[in-house]
């Protein structure tokens, strides 16, 4: 089926929020792709051509967001 992705399992996202590295690292790892294509920007050349190029920036913004919203998750 295309497009579709696996879930990431329950255990892991658990490992995650209490903390385990490489759950973290593995949670991150998942939402790769989606983080690089939020941080995708057009831009355009002294030519008016137009390139997208993923914004190093934003892209590191975001894996931050999403790993203090995954550490500060409260579970109760």
């Amino acid at each position: 089926m295309a497009g579709h992705v696996k879930p990431i399992p329950v255990p892991v996202i658990l490992a995650a929020v209490n903390g385990d590295e490489i759950a973290l690292a593995a949670v991150v790892a998942h939402y790769q792709k989606y983080i690089r294509a939020l941080a995708t920007r057009p831009v355009k050349d002294e030519y008016g051509n137009e390139y997208l190029y993923v914004d190093e920036d934003m892209r590191l913004r975001l894996e931050t967001k999403l790993i203090i919203a995954i550490l500060d998750f409260d579970l109760n």
